[in-house]
């Protein structure tokens, strides 16, 4: 795996607008790979390997997929964001589209925008969304009606695996994160996408809405750790939890809040690191 300690360049002018692509590379290569210890206690959990058929729901660049088909699973990712898609292909490699790759059977890949269709094709026998949910108000609530749509791909009694946010007391990261709140507040009263504490049944209530029966839970230790602030300001605003504090203030205020809310978890050398706690539930579709 790649470091999580990365640096990179800073923006010439940071209350420019950043473009959809600098962005999403942001998320591909400073914070994604935060959640790289949650696919691997999932897949190692489930023993993913070559009989594993995965579709993956908000798959972003692709670094769970990645680690799945590594382990010899046929995968397929669904997401709404063109930028991320085009570099989950770069990184799955030539020949990942709309179609199979043409690559080796154990690296079957494809990447597509809405939900494949299931004419012809083996059943999906895990289900994965690892978007994390339970930190923003109603962060959940098009979970349920996608993995609604995404359930009768997948064979009768197959895996699915739902993500959240652990107790804020046991992330680093949960203060950081009310900076959105309070940011987006400030310019109206009522906050969609706003901070929230997580709650302890956020993820078996979306089970229950999408029909599914939870079999089992487990927490992960996925620390933040970064480079520099910088880094640390780049990764958090590329996953979007941010946007409505951006809209409401302008980018500039966004980072600057953000840096000061940061300073606690700042070490010596100037690195970033924030312990977090993340959940996920094994249901049965």
């Amino acid at each position: 795996m790649t470091p999580t300690l990365v640096r990179h360049h800073r923006y010439a002018d940071s209350s420019a607008p950043v473009d959809s692509g600098t962005r999403a590379r942001d998320w591909a290569e400073i914070q994604e790979r935060m959640l790289a210890p949650l696919y691997e206690a999932v897949f190692d959990r489930l023993e993913v390997g070559a009989p594993t058929r995965m579709l993956s729901l908000g798959c972003g660049s692709g670094l769970a997929l990645l680690i799945a088909a590594s382990r010899g699973a046929a995968v397929t990712g669904v997401d709404t964001d063109r930028e991320r898609l085009a570099l989950a292909r770069e990184r799955l490699g030539p020949g990942v589209g709309g179609s199979e790759a043409r690559a080796e059977p154990a690296r079957r890949a494809r990447l597509v925008e809405d939900l494949p269709s299931a004419a012809g094709e083996a059943p999906y026998n895990l289900l994965t969304a690892f978007s994390p949910i339970g930190c923003a108000a109603g962060d959940s609530e098009g979970l349920a009606p996608a993995l609604a749509e995404a359930v009768p791909l997948a064979a009768r009694g197959a895996t699915v695996v739902l993500t959240g946010w652990g107790p804020p007391e046991r992330c680093a990261t949960a203060p950081v994160l009310r900076v959105a709140a309070r940011l987006a507040e400030s310019a109206r009263a009522s906050r969609p996408g706003g901070w929230r504490p997580t709650l302890r049944d956020d993820l078996e209530e979306v089970a229950a809405r999408a029909g599914l029966k939870p079999d089992g839970s487990g927490r992960v230790s996925c620390p933040f750790g970064y480079a520099d602030v910088d880094s640390a300001v780049r990764g958090l605003l590329s996953t979007g939890l941010f946007d409505a504090a951006v809209r409401a203030t302008d980018r500039s205020q966004v980072e600057k809040e953000v840096t000061e809310a940061l300073h606690p978890h700042v070490r010596p050398d100037g690195t970033v690191w924030m312990p977090n706690v993340f959940r996920y539930l094994v249901c049965v579709a």
